[in-house]
């Protein structure tokens, strides 16, 4: 079976009323998320949160069906990362999944493939990427990184070849090809690639602080602004985050 797809690139007005934030990639570390959101002081009614996607693997199966759970809430909004699209591989059958536990699914060994091809049908709703606002004000979310222009973006101008790389590209952090500047591509916010802290390169900003790594962290940043937060899983449970509700 396959699976329809959402819209590649979806465009939401800028927000008049409240804050946008980003957050990096989650992979099931919804405590350290509930620390931060309570940290910013996050309001449902007026902020938003868009996130780079990786929502799940690495972490437990409660840990990832909770952050799943996040999807459906009206003021997130995430863009597909390469591990969702890896399960939505293994409940079309493209995929076997011992081939995603190995690189983080095992949470999923005991899910049923009903179960999973549920969790698949919610994920294909998500874009590849997010373009939020105009002008100056305008800013584009997704999950590894980019060679486009914004152009490219507002075609959806995306061959298979650069949605390998917007899933799993690496070559900007790693210096082996060049970040469009800022005049052909408005800052675009990214995660894939595990950094020790926050790295803008050309119009690229790099969000995953490795929240699952013990010694790592998840990072939020607001949008357009160099306001951002950072906590590690130990850290929010120590402050109680596992007494924070969601908003």
């Amino acid at each position: 079976m396959t699976l329809s797809h959402a819209p590649l690139v979806q465009h939401h007005a800028a927000n008049a009323a409240g804050r946008d934030f980003i957050v990096g990639d989650l992979h099931g570390c919804v405590e350290a998320l509930r620390y931060l959101l309570r940290e910013v002081d996050f309001d449902t009614a007026r902020d938003r949160l868009f996130s780079v996607g990786d929502l799940v693997d690495r972490g437990d199966r409660a840990q990832c069906e909770e952050a799943l759970a996040l999807i459906d809430k009206p003021w997130f909004y995430a863009v597909l990362g390469n591990h969702e699209d890896t399960l939505c591989a293994v409940a079309e059958g493209r995929m076997p999944r011992h081939r995603w536990y190995g690189i983080g699914g095992g949470w999923a060994q005991g899910l049923s493939a009903d179960a999973l091809m549920q969790y698949a049908l919610r994920l294909r709703r998500l874009p590849l990427a997010r373009v939020v606002g105009e002008g100056v004000e305008r800013f584009n979310v997704l999950h590894a990184e980019f060679l486009g222009s914004d152009a490219d973006l507002d075609r959806a101008n995306i061959d298979m070849e650069t949605r390998d790389r917007m899933l799993w590209g690496r070559d900007i952090v790693l210096g082996s090809a060049q970040a469009p500047p800022r005049q052909v591509l408005s800052l675009t916010y990214v995660g894939h690639t595990p950094v020790r802290e926050v790295r803008l390169i050309g119009s690229q900003m790099f969000l995953d602080t490795g929240a699952f790594i013990p010694e790592g962290r998840l990072t939020m940043v607001e949008a357009l602004t160099t306001r951002r937060w950072s906590v590690s899983t130990a850290e929010a449970r120590a402050h109680g985050a596992a007494t924070i509700a969601l908003p």
